[in-house]
């Protein structure tokens, strides 16, 4: 975690602290839910800006990392 900590010197502003503090809790809630952080993130940047989420707010559950699909899809597999 040091190197975490370091990366908060860059946050030059209260938004950028926040983008990186959102960031930084997305990678680690895949990771905890045994998901590929950088698949399941490159996943979400392509496909969510895509989705109708004010006619289907639902449909945000899906993305989810703890989502049965996404699991099925990204879950880091034991060799």
């Amino acid at each position: 975690m040091e190197h975490n900590r370091k990366n908060w010197l860059f946050s030059t502003s209260t938004k950028g602290a926040e983008a990186s503090a959102a960031v930084f809790s997305l990678i680690e809630t895949a990771k905890s839910n045994k998901l590929n952080p950088y698949d399941y993130i490159e996943f979400i940047l392509d496909y969510l800006p895509q989705q109708d989420l004010v006619e289907d707010p639902e449909r945000l559950d899906w993305f989810l990392p703890w989502s049965e699909e996404i699991k099925e899809k990204f879950e880091i597999k034991a060799d």
